[in-house]
């Protein structure tokens, strides 16, 4: 199936048109998740996102709510329960140019827990094409798609997916126009009474932790009380510098003036063993790791600002 390229207005009010024929057609039916709610997934997705809550372990544990469209995926091998109109949208739309696809946001709503044993299985309609839209990426539709997810046969959440079908812009703007501007200054940081020790600390030269004195419970970004045991008292450590790359990005856009992309964003572990996002300097982009060993360092931006960032080495 093609169909011409929709570049006119009125070309495009047409295309829309045959798109939102597409709106309310199912996506999926009868989809099974492929395992059921599992504690080795449970514990998988725990570690990975650092999150000790006890509610997620024990005889009685429940799955994160977040995992909800985990036990819905197809991993490596796909489903075979997608319809043919979500199929037949998508080759309109490749049809039409719009040949490539970036995932956008999405929207969850939880009905009930989700427990170890519990069976899963999912519907999904195609909610909402839109009109023409021009983005950075370039040109072309969001396609939302809404799953109702059921465990046991019972209501168990909404997850809504939404991605960007779209044509690449052209070719890329000179160097110039990716580069940071002159003169142009990073954000800057909301500095209040809850973090002020801590940026007291960058201006030293110090990456400062608090540390719960009454649980010894280390947290970072700085609160004004302890998550593990409430207590509003609290001291601080002076980090020793070391950490590993724990998770990174590379940023290409959205572009800010005052910033060079494509550059790299981590999540660095520090030794003392909580986390922190940051730059890290010292290597190319396209050479950061996860397990990379990274030092403290301290980066004047400009005359305003000092930022703790993070160097690595290529070897």
């Amino acid at each position: 199936m093609g169909a011409a390229e929709p570049d006119g207005p009125e070309e495009a009010a047409r295309f829309h048109t045959l798109l939102q024929a597409f709106e309310g057609l199912p996506a999926a039916v009868g989809g099974q998740g492929k395992d059921p709610v599992n504690a080795p997934m449970i514990r998988h997705w725990c570690e990975a996102m650092g999150d000790t809550d006890p509610a997620y372990t024990g005889p009685d544990a429940i799955a994160p709510p977040t995992m909800l469209q985990a036990w819905t995926m197809g991993g490596l091998s796909g489903h075979t329960d997608r319809s043919s109109a979500y199929d037949e949208l998508t080759a309109l739309l490749d049809g039409a140019g719009f040949t490539s696809v970036v995932a956008t946001d999405c929207e969850q709503e939880y009905l009930r827990p989700l427990r170890p044993g519990d069976a899963i299985t999912f519907d999904a309609v195609i909610e909402s094409v839109s009109a023409r839209k021009t983005t950075k990426l370039g040109t072309g539709h969001f396609v939302t798609t809404r799953m109702d997810v059921h465990a046991n046969g019972t209501p168990a959440g909404t997850h809504r997916f939404r991605i960007l079908k779209y044509r690449p812009a052209g070719p890329a703007r000179p160097p110039s126009g990716r580069q940071a501007q002159p003169g142009a200054l990073r954000p800057r940081p909301v500095v209040n009474r809850d973090n002020r020790g801590f940026w007291d600390g960058v201006a030293e030269h110090k990456l400062l932790i608090q540390r719960c004195t009454a649980c010894a419970t280390l947290r970072f970004p700085w609160l004004p009380g302890c998550h593990a045991c409430s207590s509003p008292d609290w001291e601080t450590v002076e980090a020793s510098g070391e950490a590993t790359v724990f998770s990174y990005v590379v940023m290409h856009h959205p572009p800010f003036p005052a910033f060079d992309p494509p550059y790299a964003v981590a999540l660095v572990e520090l030794a003392e063993g909580v986390r922190m996002v940051s730059n890290i300097t010292g290597v190319p982009y396209d050479k950061v790791r996860i397990g990379m060993p990274v030092r403290l360092e301290f980066l004047r931006v400009d005359d305003g600002l000092e930022l703790p960032v993070f160097r690595g080495s290529e070897g």
